[in-house]
C-alpha cells in the first residue's frame, strides 16, 4: 500500500466517522433502539464497503497506475450497486429502523466520498516516478579526501 493511499483512506475514515456517529445517536433519538440498530448498521455497511473498496483499487492500480480513473469508476460502480442490493434486500426488515438505516447510510456515504475527494485533491502526490535519466557518476575518490584533509 503506498502512502498517498494511505493517507486518502484514513483521511476518508477521519470525516467518516464522527459524520456516521452523529447519524447514528440522531438515528437512536429519533427511532429509539431501531433507529440506533439502523445507524450501527449502515456505519458498518458504510465502512465495510468502502473500506474494502478502497483496498481494491489500491490493489488494482497497483502495479498499472495508467488504469486508476477506469478501476475508480468500476470499484465506485460496484460499491453503489452493492449497497443497493443492501437496502433493497433489507428493506422489509424489523432488525432495525429502514429510514434511519437509509439516512445514516446516506449522510455516512457522502462524508466518505467527501473525505476522499478532500484528501486527494489536498495531498501533495507524485505523477511519475522519479528517476534520473543519466546515471550518478560515482565521487572521485582522490578529490574526496583532498576535501577531508582540509
Amino acid at each position: 500500500m503506498q502512502p498517498n493511499d494511505v493517507r486518502i483512506l484514513r483521511g476518508a475514515a477521519i470525516i467518516a466517522a464522527p459524520v456516521g456517529i452523529v447519524a447514528t445517536v440522531v438515528s437512536a433519538v429519533v427511532a429509539g433502539e431501531k433507529g440506533l440498530v439502523g445507524g450501527l448498521v449502515a456505519l458498518a455497511v458504510v465502512a465495510g464497503f468502502f473500506g474494502l473498496g478502497s483496498a481494491a483499487l489500491m490493489r488494482l492500480t497497483q502495479d498499472k497506475p495508467q488504469v486508476a480513473m477506469t478501476a475508480g469508476l468500476l470499484v465506485y460502480t460496484v460499491q453503489m450497486l452493492l449497497i443497493g442490493v443492501f437496502v433493497i434486500a433489507f428493506s422489509d426488515t424489523t432488525l432495525f429502523n429502514g429510514r434511519a438505516f437509509a439516512l445514516s447510510l446516506l449522510a455516512t456515504a457522502l462524508a466518505w466520498v467527501g473525505g476522499q475527494v478532500k484528501q486527494s485533491l489536498t495531498s501533495r502526490m507524485l505523477y511519475v516516478n522519479p528517476e534520473p535519466s543519466v546515471p550518478a557518476k560515482e565521487a572521485d575518490p582522490v578529490k574526496a579526501e583532498s576535501r577531508d584533509a582540509a
